[in-house]
């Protein structure tokens, strides 16, 4: 199993009550990322600021996203993008969204497959790709605070899709524990100023 990435916590000691269950889409990633955020906010009033954010609101995180997926504009907020090709929306609640991808994530071809809904997901199997799940929600924190968490996980369906994930996380390993948590921190700050969020 490759390195989990920056992972403050663990989902071990993710309050089940709260968060969505990853494991039922991919319980046998080689790559993990875990980020998380406090807010002097209302779980609510997070998640509302969270929905909210804007490629144009992060910065490296923002130019990744437009480098990899063209044609993306800058206004998008990233809850609208993981509800669109060449993400599928998978599950959502009042304070969750759950989204997928597939294919060849090491390539420019930037050729992912469109997915019809979260069956297609969970039946994708094509050689040499992997299946990517990008998890967001809130849970109440301590005191009058609560706590913004994004988790993505990365299954490469067979051996060679593997050997290429790990090629790939040798390189952009690093920069994703310091552009991953960009939009959260956004969100964060926005929740605790109230009020509009654009």
């Amino acid at each position: 199993m490759l390195d989990r990435a920056h992972r403050p916590g663990t989902i071990g000691d993710v309050d089940a009550a709260t968060a969505p269950r990853l494991e039922d889409w991919l319980d046998a990633a080689h790559v993990r990322t875990h980020h998380r955020r406090t807010a002097a906010a209302a779980p609510d009033e997070l998640w509302a600021a969270a929905r909210a954010v804007r490629l144009q609101d992060t910065h490296a995180l923002g130019h990744l996203v437009h480098w990899r997926i063209p044609g993306i504009e800058p206004h998008e907020t990233f809850h609208r993008m993981f509800r669109a090709y060449p993400f599928t929306l998978l599950d959502e609640g009042e304070t969750f969204s759950l989204s997928g991808l597939c294919g060849r994530i090491w390539t420019l071809a930037r050729d992912y497959p469109r997915l019809a809904g979260a069956e297609d997901f969970r039946a994708w199997s094509e050689p040499g790709t992997v299946r990517v799940l990008f998890a967001h929600w809130v849970r109440p924190g301590a005191g009058d605070r609560a706590e913004l968490i994004s988790e993505a996980r990365v299954e490469p369906v067979d051996r060679a899709a593997a050997l290429r994930l790990r090629a790939l996380w040798t390189v952009i390993g690093g920069f994703e524990r310091l552009v991953g948590a960009e939009a959260l921190t956004v969100a964060a700050r926005r929740a605790e100023r109230g009020g509009r969020y654009y």
